[in-house]
């Protein structure tokens, strides 16, 4: 794609992006969702300028103009930098008071930095580093610690580097972190979030504007309605009006009035504008309303209601009578009874407001070891109108939130339900097991919570086979690089890990292929375990330059020679042999400054004619059926891990179950109706990505394991019709023994599922067919 093409789609992408956010803005009821989508305008606006100006560049590991590619930006979806860098952030009132006034430096921030370089403020940042009161959030915040430890341990040349180096944004950037009280995590649990973030999640909680409106008619309506009621019987006539074969019977109102009616009249109608006043009024029509406008005109007697109005007052008093029975009756106060039991049930919102005063008693940064103690009733002191009430499942899923425990705990509570969260969580574990190369204590707490915060750091939209900063290329961590020295006891710890990640996100997720936050934790933890494993990320359809590096290549032949003779190997056609790489290094083909693998891109290129339905297809869907070609060929790192890590025997025993599982994902993915021609898209790629996580794992089951899962499939796939049913025939055929013919299909009129198609896919309705567009 030309760049100026690709320019312009960056450009649309964005407006839309902006377009919706500001949509959002307009129309959403939340404040909270307001805010949030305001701060999203004001970042795509950033987006569109910067591009319109040509300080951002998109596509670049450096997109910011004059910004070293260390910087920690500002990232959007799609990986779009604003421009904004995180670390630049005004002083503190904190900050400024430890600095003289006459101190040096053109902003307060330099000011700031440049009194951390001074006696004093090395001093507090040797003490800080020694006790570890202090926290990072973003990376930039370790640099000037790390220049602390340089000097303290007589390191002078790395640590007058690192300041030169860090000098030009000194008076842009905070290079010092925030001085506070930290709860470490300590052996192999993690946490997903701080209790101060569930505590604020909690706070929340706001009662439904529908239970409200119950709520209030029970406890404020039903009672006033009920005295006004009782108001007009008292001017009844003989017996009260009731209702008889649909016509009104009994006597009529107004021919009596009690000594103190008037008295009870207006004190009803005082409550009446206190009630109205904060709940709103009733609706105009109902029986209340009606008995309420005859009270205002009556304030001693009846002379202002003509007959008609005494008319409506007998009807809606038979009326209510006759449904609920008469004021005072039982029948009318067992009613009652019932409504204000259930008016008196505590709501999730009070709940989680104790639930939330609970979490005080534990450090804002930190965790919860155990739900127990927040899972009690709920007692007086706490809330009286409450007391007894149990705390409900759901609110402690989200206080779970805060829970420390092993991955694996976490993943069967639900609290990690996804790749992408396991990701998120997981550096808590890597970052103290690289920290634990280092023998100084003190710089091995600060290199862990480095490592942490640089994994937060979002990744950027990349073209010509750049790769993401990686966390060694920030100064301050090169500095120290020579006191890293790989330990056994590390390596050990880090190939358990990586072998216990691996299977906890293939055993918790058979359907997902492994999302690319998770690829680059596993990258870590391979290269300290000394594995070199050729990890593939996933790469995005519209930045696809073509080609790929040689670690595809690679995969590939590892995923060919594990699955030799194979189901997957039948399916997909996986070549038998790749012919080895004879050639010197130096002679590989070269683009962008890397070798890449031209073989293996003209291999995925061929494969994917088979999706080439029509010559409609635009450049994005034609990238998507070579990518998932990669994809197929290289098994998205299954077999590249399974290998590695020995875990044939562990896959052989769990494989009937994750092949029914990703199985069970896909038909239920199809029977969700696609509201949009593009999320008929993203279903039927996302099913066929499941599908062959499937194939995967049935591959390693035996003869009857393998019929099994099959027959089970056939029978939930039958609910999909007959738009389905070629995807099911042809994966039986293959496991019959059978191929598909060059175009994908075999003769019993089965197909081969992909996800990507350039053209109409067969398996989506013709009515949602649509070209894949940037």
């Amino acid at each position: 794609m030309p760049d100026e093409s690709r320019a312009e789609a960056s450009a649309g992408y964005a407006m839309r992006q902006l377009e919706h956010a500001f949509e959002r803005a307009l129309t959403a009821d939340d404040p909270a969702v307001r805010r949030r989508a305001a701060a999203r305008v004001d970042a795509w606006r950033n987006v569109l300028d910067g591009m319109l100006s040509g300080k951002l560049t998109v596509g670049s590991r450096t997109p910011v103009a004059d910004t070293p590619a260390w910087v920690t930006l500002e990232v959007v979806t799609g990986g779009f930098a604003t421009g904004r860098y995180l670390a630049e952030v005004p002083p503190q009132d904190d900050e400024l008071r430890r600095i003289p006034a006459d101190a040096p430096g053109s902003t307060d921030r330099e000011r700031v930095n440049l009194w951390y370089l001074g006696d004093d403020g090395l001093a507090e940042l040797g003490q800080a580093l020694r006790t570890g009161r202090y926290r990072v959030d973003v990376p930039e915040e370790s640099a000037l610690l790390v220049v602390a430890w340089l000097l303290e341990h007589q390191h002078f040349a790395a640590a007058l580097d690192l300041v030169a180096e860090l000098r030009p944004l000194m008076h842009r950037l905070r290079f010092t972190p925030k001085f506070a009280d930290v709860t470490a995590l300590s052996g192999a649990v993690v946490r997903l979030q701080p209790v101060a973030e569930t505590r604020s999640a909690l706070l929340q909680a706001t009662v439904p504007p529908q239970l409200a409106a119950m709520r209030a008619t029970i406890q404020t309506w039903n009672p006033l309605y009920d005295r006004l009621v009782e108001l007009w019987c008292d001017t009844v006539e003989g017996e009260l009006p009731g209702l008889a074969g649909g016509e009104v019977t009994g006597g009529w109102p107004c021919r009596r009035w009690p000594d103190d009616w008037a008295q009870r009249r207006r004190s009803w109608l005082d409550d009446y504008s206190a009630a109205a006043a904060t709940h709103g009024t009733r609706h105009p029509k109902s029986n209340f309303a009606r008995l309420h406008a005859a009270l205002e005109r009556c304030p001693e007697d009846s002379s202002a209601l003509s007959g008609r109005d005494v008319g409506w007052i007998r009807r809606a008093l038979a009326n209510t009578i006759h449904a609920h029975g008469a004021p005072g009756s039982e029948p009318r106060a067992a009613m009652r009874a019932v409504q204000g039991a259930v008016a008196a049930r505590p709501t999730y919102a009070a709940l989680a407001r104790v639930l939330s005063a609970r979490l005080d008693r534990f450090p804002a940064d930190g965790g919860l070891p155990a739900l127990d103690p927040i899972a009690a009733e709920v007692t007086e002191d706490e809330d009286a109108a409450a007391t007894g009430a149990s705390i409900p499942p759901h609110l402690l899923a989200k206080a779970a939130r805060s829970l420390e425990a092993p991955i694996g705990e976490l993943v069967e509570r639900g609290v990690i339900p996804s790749g992408e969260v396991l990701a998120r969580v997981l550096p808590q574990i890597t970052s103290q097991l690289l920290a634990a190369n280092i023998q100084d204590p003190a710089l091995a707490s600060l290199y862990a919570q480095t490592y942490a915060a640089f994994r937060r750091r979002r990744s950027l939209l990349l073209l010509n086979l750049e790769h993401q900063v990686r966390l060694d290329e920030l100064p301050w961590i090169a500095a120290i690089a020579p006191q890293r020295a790989r330990q056994d006891h590390t390596t050990r710890a880090a190939a358990q890990s990586l072998r216990e990640t691996t299977v906890t996100a293939l055993g918790a997720f058979p359907q997902a292929i492994l999302p690319n936050p998770l690829v680059r934790e596993l990258s870590a933890l391979a290269s300290q375990a000394g594995l070199k494993l050729p990890l593939v990320e996933e790469v995005a359809a519209d930045i696809f330059m073509g080609t790929f590096t040689q670690k595809w290549r690679a995969a590939a032949v590892v995923a060919s020679r594990v699955l030799a003779g194979t189901l997957y190997a039948r399916y997909y056609d996986l070549p038998d042999v790749w012919a080895p790489i004879e050639a010197p290094r130096k002679r590989l083909r070269i683009r962008w400054g890397k070798p890449v693998a031209e073989d293996f891109a003209a291999e995925c290129r061929r494969r994917a004619a088979e999706a080439q339905t029509s010559e409609a297809g635009g450049y994005v869907a034609q990238n998507g059926t070579v990518l998932e070609q990669s994809q197929i060929l290289t098994t998205h790192n299954l077999a590249v891990l399974i290998d590695a890590l020995d875990l044939t025997g562990w896959l052989r025993e769990s494989a009937p179950d994750l092949a029914a599982r990703a199985f069970g994902w896909a038909i239920q993915r199809q029977t969700q109706p696609a509201t949009t021609w593009i999320t008929g898209l993203q279903g039927i790629k996302n099913t066929a990505y499941a599908w062959r996580q499937a194939i995967f794992f049935l591959s390693f089951c035996d003869t009857t394991a393998q019929r099994e899962v099959l027959t089970t499939l056939a029978q939930h796939a039958s609910a999909l019709g007959p738009r389905f049913a070629p995807a099911v025939t042809g994966l039986e055929h293959l496991a019959a023994g059978d191929r598909f013919d060059p175009t994908g299909r075999t003769p019993g009129g089965g197909r081969r599922l992909l996800g990507w198609s350039a053209g109409p896919h067969w398996c989506i309705p013709p009515v949602k067919q649509s070209t894949l567009t940037i």
